[in-house]
């Protein structure tokens, strides 16, 4: 069976609960669905050297690599934000890895949504397919 919007964008708030962000008190959840339906969640884990921090979207995708998945739906972000917030920089490029017409949708903390593909949000991401060496979705 495959999610509805709302119902990955709730599997998402959940994640967010067990965020650990002391430093930040930032807290993001993430629900990556998997084209086979499967869904894998993520929160972001902070870290006193900042950049070993990880975020959700990328502890989603790990999770979901790590279980055999490769290719994607959708992806269902929620933060404690005012407005919708859309993936960093590194995660849409870790994410561009596995194809660029992935929905994302992101849910504010008073349950406001934005949706984007992450052709919109990266139209120019960096890939190997000049050289034959794959990426984004190869």
């Amino acid at each position: 069976m495959t999610p509805a919007k709302g119902d990955l964008i709730d599997v998402a708030r959940e994640a967010r609960e067990g965020a650990y962000a002391p430093y930040s008190e930032f807290r993001v959840g993430a629900a990556l669905q998997a084209a086979d339906g499967r869904v894998f969640a993520g929160c972001n884990v902070e870290n006193a050297s900042y950049p070993v921090t990880i975020c959700a979207e990328r502890v989603a995708l790990g999770s979901a690599v790590a279980a055999g998945a490769r290719r994607f739906r959708r992806l269902a972000i929620a933060s404690d934000a005012s407005a919708p917030t859309p993936p960093c920089g590194m995660c849409r490029q870790a994410l561009s890895e596995f194809g660029l017409d992935l929905e994302i949708e992101s849910s504010a903390i008073d349950g406001t949504l934005a949706v984007w593909t992450l052709r919109e949000l990266l139209p120019a991401c960096f890939t190997l397919q000049d050289r034959g060496k794959g990426g984004a979705g190869e």
